[in-house]
């Protein structure tokens, strides 16, 4: 089970997950994808997911509170960001602090918070055959899912608020002092 929390908008590229868990349907049959969010683009998500027969495979969830958010990424396998655009994404963050590897395009901020194949696995935008091979790569190989699992864990504890709190408390009082 792959998961996506994000808009449905056409900056975050839900169509290219849509179209990389079709192909990736060809090698993983029971590949399942969930999509929580909403928007304006979600009844167009909806007829790709129909026109490339996955309307059993694609669940579109509409928006989730924090804990259904939380229940989500514990009861999937990977997360997919597929952005073509980014800064710096929370629902990456979210899903690296629930121990949930991370398939992400490599667009914006988003290769500063994580590094390829070390804490996720970057593909390009728009890419929905990169993806695809990102998406069967990591079903495939148990010590990747764990490694990226384990890995991404540690690197998001950097942006825990007890680690984050005395860096802006500094970066106040500096500022406050030159006052």
């Amino acid at each position: 089970t792959l998961v996506i929390t994000r808009n449905l908008e056409p900056i975050y590229g839900l169509d290219t997950a849509i179209r990389a868990v079709a192909i990736a349907r060809e090698y993983i049959p029971d590949l399942q994808l969930k999509i929580a969010g909403s928007g304006p683009q979600r009844a167009e998500l909806e007829q790709l997911a129909e026109r490339l027969g996955l309307r059993s495979a694609v669940a579109f969830l509409g928006r989730l509170d924090r804990s259904q958010v939380v229940d989500l990424y514990h009861s999937a396998h990977a997360m997919l960001n597929p952005s073509r655009v980014d800064n710096m994404p929370n629902s990456v963050l979210e899903a690296m602090a629930c121990g949930l590897p991370v398939i992400s395009t490599n667009v914006g901020g988003v290769p500063y918070i994580v590094q390829d194949g070390q804490t996720a696995v970057l593909v390009a935008p728009d890419n929905a055959q990169e993806m695809a091979q990102a998406i069967v790569k990591l079903c495939n190989d148990g010590k990747l899912r764990s490694y990226l699992r384990d890995s991404g864990c540690r690197a998001v504890a950097q942006y825990a608020w007890d680690q984050v709190r005395p860096q802006w408390l500094a970066l106040y009082n500096t500022y406050a002092a030159a006052a």
